[in-house]
């Protein structure tokens, strides 16, 4: 026996030292071959690395085969592991502070003045965020023990919750997810729904260290707010107000009950589904359990289960359609489609509902009444001029009629404004030195200008006027005193002012004539509020704007209308005289010196109140308008047709715009408080004669007359002719 240990001690001893030599030799070759090959090319450490490496490798292959192969698959099989787990858990794997860090999609409230709701904007997700404060405990304790009724005692994830799902799935029941309120949270937020095991392990993973990071109210607040109640209606707050037309602080115990079991399946549960009976027996599940977790007595669910919920009745979500639309293109130019879709923006407008009710109210009537003249449509603003103020915006007689384009907003569009556009005209001859009391001969005239027709006005009524004064020839409304004046004016200074004054459609000049003084010059209703508003603000011109403040969900302030809410930073720019604006607001509320064309008692006049009004109609009666103001309210109306047929008569004054403006107007004036226009300090009355009457009238100082008249000759009369 000792021999043969010997015999095998020798054995080893050999095949250790022919091992070593072996060893040896190599290495010593590998010098030589390095030596030998210097000189042509230095080998870089790598292979040198690589060389010893296989080289030992070989050796020892050549003895242990089995180990080595062994030791191969186990290596592989460990790398795969980690390769596997890195790739598909670690690689991308979300930070839990990204549930705070990370934005969230909340949708974007239009609203008006007063805090009334006007249109929610959002992507695929309508949320609000709301604090835990406002959301009420039943609702808590309710989601709470129909989710996750160990929620405050796991630390991400309940081994119970897991086991109990996967007992109930293999036995066929109703299929458990067994995820905790934590898991759900960490899905919706920072994984995807994809069905995987990764995702699992991830779920799993990332609830852990939420758990350690965020306290459990942080955690119910945030998976209160992001949750799906179904369709868009993400958060309780949304989800209370799309089921029960209430916020999430008002729900009683029966409401939350029947929210708190929406997440599981909101298509199937919910109460405005084909069965709804189904969203009663989950209330009934999530009050006995409720019950079971101590939350409620027995009595109280009971009490609940009886009570029948009124759910809110289906409505249109959007008030003031064409003025939302307006606002919505506004804010997507100043803050892109992102923000706007999913920033939560809070934008609180100018608008006021009620006004905008009634104004939508009143043109729906009058409208009606005009079918039989072929008047199919209509539109209205109503401004306040001196801040620019927006506090109706009806662009048409109703937005979803789609089949003859109710969605088409008339106060953006450009239209001939027909008479209407007279006041920048006669502005620009007061201006110029003229007075109120200035004489043009209303009689027959041809321009022949170079390169066009021969160019003859004439009037409304068919008939010439002969002398009359400016008050008389713009109160009247006569064509052929206003294409006079503008002919000694020039084209290019009315077009200079009325871009100053507001309008911004008439770029291309070239375009334009005499004509321009009867309409034949399209603008936009927008322009002429503030054309009109420039009249109202004694010559100081004021943007429209619809806005009062934009800030987003967390408080963050991104505009604010200093004007309005300050009185700050009011940006307006004189561009006109005041006594010049003076003159022409008196001119347009002299309801005498109107009389001759429409009468005494026209729509136009408001007893008691004084207020500019003035009307425009195309000759093809395609647009027929009114504007009217007092220094604190503009009131803009139009009727016609979308598809631009003619009406088959409006006669202004009568029928048409003004009796809708009239209507509007009157909304906007207190009767104890009548309106009067201030006379400003350059302004003086002087007597003069009208026909054979000494009347006082108004001149700017320095162009009044220098002796007041005793008397005054009647005026020989002549006779009238028709066109």
């Amino acid at each position: 026996m000792d021999k043969l240990l010997h015999h095998q001690h020798n054995n080893n001893d050999k095949k250790t030292y022919l091992r070593s030599y072996l060893l040896s030799y190599a290495i010593e070759q590998r010098k030589k071959l390095k030596q030998k090959r210097a000189p042509k090319k230095q080998r870089s450490q790598l292979y040198q690395l690589f060389e010893e490496i296989f080289l030992s490798f070989r050796l020892t292959f050549k003895d242990y085969r089995i180990h080595v192969v062994a030791s191969l698959l186990i290596s592989l099989a460990i790398f795969s592991i980690t390769y596997w787990t890195y790739k598909e858990i670690f690689k991308d794997l979300p930070s839990p502070i990204e549930l705070t860090k990370k934005e969230q999609s909340v949708s974007t409230k239009i609203l008006d003045r007063n805090g009334e709701i006007l249109f929610k904007i959002y992507d695929n997700e309508n949320r609000t965020i709301i604090p835990l404060s406002e959301i009420p405990k039943n609702l808590i304790n309710a989601t709470i023990a129909i989710e996750d009724k160990d929620f405050y005692n796991h630390h991400g994830f309940s081994v119970r919750g897991i086991s109990r799902a996967i007992v109930s799935n293999i036995k066929g029941e109703k299929l458990q997810g067994g995820s905790t309120l934590t898991q759900q949270l960490v899905k919706n937020r920072l994984l995807t729904s994809q069905k995987t095991f990764s995702r699992k392990i991830k779920e799993v993973l990332l609830a852990i260290l939420v758990e350690g990071v965020y306290t459990k109210d942080e955690i119910l607040e945030m998976y209160l707010n992001q949750v799906a109640y179904g369709g868009s209606t993400y958060g309780v707050e949304e989800a209370a107000q799309k089921y029960f037309d209430k916020p999430a602080n008002k729900l009683t115990l029966a409401e939350s009950a029947i929210l708190a079991g929406l997440p599981a399946a909101p298509s199937a549960y919910t109460p405005f589904g084909s069965n709804p009976e189904l969203a009663l027996e989950r209330q009934k599940e999530v009050l006995r359990r409720m019950v079971e977790d101590g939350y409620i007595t027995k009595e109280a669910a009971k009490k609940a289960e009886n009570q029948t919920p009124v759910l809110s009745t289906s409505k249109i979500d959007i008030k003031a359609p064409h003025f939302v639309m307006y606002i919505k293109r506004i804010l997507a130019q100043q803050y892109g489609e992102e923000l706007l879709n999913n920033g939560g923006l809070e934008v609180t407008t100018t608008l006021d509902l009620s006004t905008q009710l009634e104004a939508e109210k009143i043109i729906t009537d009058e409208i009606l009444k005009l079918k039989n003249l072929k008047v199919g449509n209509g539109a209205a603003m109503v401004t306040n001029p001196k801040t620019g103020e927006i506090l109706a915006m009806v662009g048409s007689v109703n937005y979803f009629d789609f089949e003859n384009d109710g969605q088409v907003n008339v106060t953006l569009r450009a239209r001939q404004p027909g008479s209407s556009i007279k006041p920048i005209n006669y502005s620009l001859s007061l201006s110029n030195g003229k007075t109120v009391n200035s004489i043009i001969n209303d009689s027959p005239i041809t321009y022949n200008i170079f390169g066009s027709k021969p160019y003859s006005p004439s009037n409304y009524d068919g008939k010439y006027h002969g002398n009359v004064t400016i008050r008389e020839a713009l109160a009247s409304s006569y064509n052929i005193p206003a294409v006079k004046s503008l002919a000694e004016n020039g084209v290019n200074n009315m077009i200079d002012l009325g871009e100053a004054m507001g309008i911004s459609t008439w770029k291309d000049r070239i375009r334009f004539g005499l004509s321009l003084t009867l309409g034949g010059g399209e603008v936009t209703m927008l322009d002429m509020t503030e054309v009109y508003g420039t009249l109202a603000n004694g010559g100081n011109h004021v943007k429209t704007n619809p806005i009062l403040e934009v800030k987003d969900y967390k408080g963050n302030i991104y505009y604010q209308n200093d004007c309005v809410l300050n009185q700050e930073n009011c940006s307006d720019i004189r561009v006109l005289d005041k006594g010049v604006a003076f003159l022409i607001s008196s001119i347009l509320s002299d309801n005498s010196a109107r009389t001759p064309a429409f009468g005494p008692m026209s729509t136009l006049y408001i007893p008691g109140q004084q207020v500019a009004v003035k009307t425009g109609t195309t000759n093809n009666l395609r647009d027929n308008w009114t504007f009217g103001y007092t220094s604190d309210r503009l009131v803009s109306v139009w009727v016609g047709n979308n598809d631009n047929t003619s009406m088959s008569y409006v006669a202004s004054g009568i029928t048409g715009a003004s009796p809708i403006w009239n209507k509007i107007i009157r909304t906007q004036l207190i009767e104890e408080n009548p309106h009067l226009f201030a006379i400003p300090n350059n302004i003086v009355s002087k007597k003069v004669c009208n026909g054979s009457k000494i009347i006082n009238e108004y001149f700017i100082i320095g162009t009044e007359p220098a002796i007041e008249p005793t008397y005054c000759r009647p005026p020989i009369k002549k006779l009238k002719k028709s066109l």
